[in-house]
């Protein structure tokens, strides 16, 4: 019954708290009205033959207040004061322009823009770099879920564009992740359910691919980057609007695709490389009817590559459609989805022996045949997925518009899921285990925003207020884990290797139910936010959010006993708050930010009142301190950001045996701690026309300040490398017969990665690594030619989390465009 009361109470203050917020929500939304008559200056930008000019800066004369246009040529200059004003329009390779437009107080003013200039020299402006420094995105709608440019921005994020993918010839999701910096993988996807897709570490984390366009997006397989326009890396615990469930303490990624448009075109690319690799794209966008209020998108690929080693594959086949349709002038609707399927075996991943002191210390040692896989290509799993969203914005007034996001996705694991594991006393002898899994997980959620540009007096706010609902529920049907046999992994010609296939494993699994897992979970989540940005001066923001969530798992059914595990209730507040201050105006900017982060723990066994009982853990908290400078100088040719970071995460669980009554139990302690910090630098450049160049930088420094006595004062072993760097150095002739022509180089280093380290086993480390790549391309209007060898060296370098795992040799690709 206290329980009950304690639920009950909780639930009434989150109800009165949405009460409160939609209250304060309804007086602000009739504040601006009487607060400001301010206008609004929009419209839309295009070409010669009317075709929407993205990238275009639209001003107002003297008063350092603008716009560029999108994809679609829209822009918007909001909060105008009522007067004369001279508009200009300007990029660099196109016809300057100017207009004298007269603004009245409360008006909506429409002002639209033909240039001279052919989409086909746009494009050759583009490809000569003369615009903008290509690889660098200065706004986001995602980031802050409201439009903020990144100056203005306290969080640290970093955005991977479309531009740097094709580029770089990138054909998987995990090579595009290479361009972040502080960024690293720690395994490839397995495809096993619940967590199959691969694992990252971020600020000292792991994350992996959740999001979509802002909201839940989920795979237990790769991602196919045929159909992404840009990838943000949003770093930091990001609860406040993001919640617990889908972000890691360390950040997110969010995946943001591309989008119709209403001029008809596309390309078709097809790529071909060493070890089969074979890959055939294509995007076709356009209106669907005269008016062009009906527009169609869809991007597809097929891809199949083999592995360097003795078996193992990898196929796929994806398609994204998606559909816009302007109902009027305030309302906007989408509806997009992605169709995944993806068949292949799984990576050699060697986990170490956990329970005894290790012998090899590092992957030499191992005196391992990296070319061998330890499995065989009828040993297959399946990770089919499907993301479908709706979304539909409405412009309220002048001042505020509402965003309501629909998302469902689903993701399954169908196939055989095996690894090799040292046990015994020696690290000679791997045992290959397998399993059959067959696992189902779909996640629901929908999300109201209400997005407000506001004044108060004098004061500029900037406001997004949120409802959130998340509904996951995953169904397990698998198998139990089997001890296949057991392989020497120094003998060259053990006549067992190759007794591994479909055939001998179903034939031992189907002998064996022990250890099944046959279960059902269900778990909710009702969230409320705000996030507001005050222009406190011109030059000084401050940032205030809050969120709450309402966790409720519903405990998890077993088709064994027939019986439904405890659930449990559980509330978390998670504020953020920050300070940015611009000491050059739309150029330089100081930031610092407080920024919390949460997870819930789950369930476990805990001694209380001197009985031992089963109970619900306090959600875990992370708190992080930030500061830092953002550039966007030398007429945006610069871009850079400099920050510090320091993370605190408390309510960490760890197992403690401990007497209770004469008898040895197991316990969950909470109470374990950890420490990281670091520091990142991330630039991007276009010093000269035709050069463009990103760099970055990260060290992290994590420890377990408080947990077990195996681990305490270690470094995680999911905390990745201590330094990273990234770069890209590309250059395409701007001018002159040779127009279009470029080559890029570029890669990554990694320090030493410490991916076992207990007092029990003792550390095994990771070598550190550069992985150097280069390309060839000849760019223009309507084709693309490109060439690309990675790792050049050929250098052998592995990852791993408790596993250790060899990456790909030197590999070539070749490809060509069309475009239309």
């Amino acid at each position: 019954m206290k329980k009950t009361l304690r639920n009950l109470n909780a639930d009434a203050l989150l109800y009165a708290f949405l009460y409160t917020l939609l209250n304060a929500f309804l007086v602000l939304t009739a504040l601006p009205a009487s607060a400001q008559q301010n206008a609004t200056i929009k419209g839309r930008v295009v070409t010669a033959e009317g075709k929407p000019a993205e990238g275009i800066s639209v001003k107002i004369k003297g008063r350092k207040i603008g716009d560029a246009t999108n994809g679609k040529g829209e822009y918007k200059i909001s909060n105008v004061s009522p007067g004369d004003y001279t508009l200009q329009i300007s990029a660099i390779g196109i016809s300057y322009q100017e207009r004298q437009v007269t603004v009245t107080a409360g008006e909506e003013l429409q002002q639209n823009f033909s240039l001279s200039e052919t989409n086909a020299r746009l494009q050759e402006v583009n490809i000569s770099e003369g615009r903008k420094n290509k690889f660098v995105a200065r706004k986001s709608e995602t980031v802050a879920k409201m439009p903020l440019r990144s100056l203005e921005n306290p969080q640290v994020y970093t955005t991977i564009s479309k531009e740097l993918i094709t580029e770089q010839l990138v054909t998987n999701f995990n090579d595009v992740l290479k361009n972040s910096p502080g960024l690293d993988k720690l395994w490839t996807s397995t495809g096993r359910p619940g967590d199959g897709a691969a694992y990252f570490s971020l600020r000292g984390f792991v994350i992996q691919p959740t999001m979509v366009n802002g909201i839940a997006g989920l795979t237990n397989g790769d991602l196919d980057p045929a159909g992404i326009e840009k990838v943000e890396i949003i770093k930091g615990p990001s609860g406040t609007l993001f919640g617990g469930a889908l972000t890691s303490f360390g950040g997110l990624i969010n995946v943001v695709t591309k989008k119709p448009v209403d001029t008809l075109g596309g390309s078709l690319s097809y790529t071909v490389g060493n070890f089969s690799q074979s890959r055939l794209t294509a995007d076709v966008y356009g209106p669907l009817n005269k008016e062009k209020t009906l527009l169609a998108r869809v991007n597809t690929a097929y891809h199949y590559q083999n592995s360097f080693q003795d078996a193992g594959f990898r196929k796929s086949f994806y398609v994204a459609p998606a559909i816009e349709y302007r109902a009027s002038d305030k309302l906007l609707l989408n509806l997009d989805a992605e169709f995944y399927n993806y068949e292949g075996t799984n990576p050699l991943m060697v986990f170490l022996n956990r329970t005894r002191q290790l012998i090899a210390r590092n992957p030499k040692e191992l005196d391992f045949d990296w070319k061998r896989s330890y499995t065989a290509n009828d040993l297959t799993v399946k990770t089919p997925s499907v993301n479908i969203r709706g979304k539909a914005t409405y412009q309220i007034n002048d001042q505020w518009t509402s965003q309501t996001n629909i998302s469902r996705s689903l993701r399954k694991s169908d196939g055989f899921y095996q690894y090799v594991m040292y046990i015994g006393a020696s690290d000679t002898l791997l045992n290959r285990y397998a399993a059959y899994q067959n696992s189902t997980s779909t996640a629901t959620a929908i999300q109201q925003n209400f997005i407000g540009d506001f004044k108060i007096g004098n004061l500029r706010n900037r406001l997004v207020v949120g409802l959130d609902f998340l509904s996951q529920i995953n169904d397990n049907n698998n198998s139990p884990y089997l001890l296949f046999d057991q392989v020497s992994s120094i003998r060259r010609d053990d006549p067992r290797y190759i007794a591994l296939s479909r055939s001998t494993l179903t034939a031992r699994l189907g002998a064996s139910n022990t250890g099944a897992s046959k279960t059902s979970n269900t778990m909710n989540i009702y969230s409320v936010y705000f996030s507001d940005v005050l222009n406190v001066t011109d030059d000084l923001l401050a940032l205030a959010s809050l969120r709450v969530d309402r966790f409720h798992n519903k405990g998890t059914y077993s088709v064994l006993t027939n019986k439904t595990g405890t659930g449990y209730l559980q509330t978390a507040f998670s504020p953020k708050f920050g300070l940015v201050y611009q000491l050059v105006r739309d150029k330089v900017s100081l930031f610092g930010n407080y920024m919390n982060g949460f997870k819930n723990a789950g369930t476990a066994q805990v001694i209380k009142n001197n009985e031992l009982i089963t109970e619900a853990l306090k959600p875990q908290q992370a708190n992080q301190i930030e500061g830092g400078i953002k550039l966007d100088v030398l007429n945006n040719r610069l871009s850079f950001t400099a920050n510090y970071y320091n993370i605190s995460v408390n309510n960490m669980a760890f197992n403690q045996s401990v007497d209770f009554n004469g008898t040895n139990v197991n316990i969950t302690i909470q109470d374990g701690t950890q420490k990281s910090k670091g520091y990142e630098l991330d630039l991007a450049a276009n010093p000269i026309q035709g050069l463009n160049l990103i760099l970055g930088y990260s060290h992290n420094d994590s420890k377990m300040t408080k947990a077990s006595l195996t681990i305490e004062g270690r470094r995680p072993v999911s905390a990745g490398p201590e330094d990273l760097v990234n770069f890209w150095l590309s250059y395409t002739v701007p001018n002159g017969a040779l127009n279009g022509l470029g080559a890029g180089f570029g890669g990554n280093y990694a320090s030493k990665n410490i991916i076992t380290s207990t007092t029990t086993t003792g550390d095994f480390t990771l070598p550190a690594y550069t992985v150097l790549n280069a390309s060839l391309f000849y760019n223009m209007s309507k084709f693309r030619i490109g060439l690309k060898m990675d790792n050049l060296t050929d250098k052998q370098y592995f990852k791993g989390w408790t596993t250790v795992e060899v990456q790909q040799p030197r590999s070539f690709m070749a490809n060509i465009s069309f475009k239309f």
